[in-house]
């Protein structure tokens, strides 16, 4: 019979396994139930009157629609259909002109404004290549001995000495949409060779998903 000590360890050990296991399925429902939800909540307010509407004409036949997990199916198919169409319609001219239509609206609104202007402007930057410094870089943070992975959005020149400042944009793990803003020296960062892509599952993935090596050290000042 074995002691209650190492049933004990026994149990841990097989808790342990079975939370490392469920874990990462976990986390990929909570990502994917709140991305369904945030665009299936996008179609509800109107799909949810049209649904009722259409399953009190008939309720023995159509009664179906007024059940919640029908609509919410319908406002999700009904908010990928509009995203698809307003890709397709950005790609013509009219949807461009639309597009720089709506822009102008929303620059007469001051916070509306300052927050679409900033985040289309980020966006952008993410899906350009940068001129001269790499996008994807290690900086020190949260000090010297420990590297985090930055997304350069601009670099500017520091006032009176001109030494290059880069604006490093550092997400956060697992959400990458919330982060920090740092400004650091060009020749302090540590450049890679990652795309976007690559930076993005290796901070979602919390490290898991990375190469087998990675720079540390910023290169040497040329002489």
């Amino acid at each position: 019979m074995p002691s209650t000590a190492t049933a004990g360890k026994r149990l841990q050990r097989l808790f342990l396994t079975g939370l490392l296991t469920l874990l990462p399925i976990w986390l990929t429902w909570v990502v994917v139930k709140f991305v369904f939800v945030l665009l299936s909540d996008l179609s509800k307010p109107w799909v949810q009157p049209l649904a009722r509407q259409i399953a009190s004409s008939d309720p023995r036949m159509l009664g179906w629609f007024d059940e919640p997990w029908v609509q919410t199916a319908i406002a999700l198919l009904a908010t990928l259909i509009v995203i698809l169409a307003v890709g397709w319609l950005a790609r013509r001219v009219v949807g461009q002109r639309l597009l720089r239509w709506f822009e102008a609206v929303i620059a007469r609104i001051p916070l509306a404004s300052t927050i679409y202007g900033s985040a289309r402007k980020l966006l952008d930057i993410l899906q350009t290549q940068p001129d001269g410094t790499q996008r994807v870089v290690l900086i020190d943070f949260p000090h010297n001995e420990m590297k985090s992975i930055g997304f350069v959005t601009r670099v500017v020149r520091e006032q009176g000495t001109g030494r290059e400042l880069a604006a490093v944009y550092v997400p956060t793990t697992p959400n990458p949409t919330s982060g920090y803003l740092e400004i650091v020296p060009v020749e302090k960062m540590t450049p890679t060779d990652w795309t976007v892509d690559q930076a993005m599952s290796f901070i979602i993935s919390g490290g898991a998903v990375s190469p087998d090596t990675i720079p540390f050290a910023p290169p040497a000042p040329q002489k």
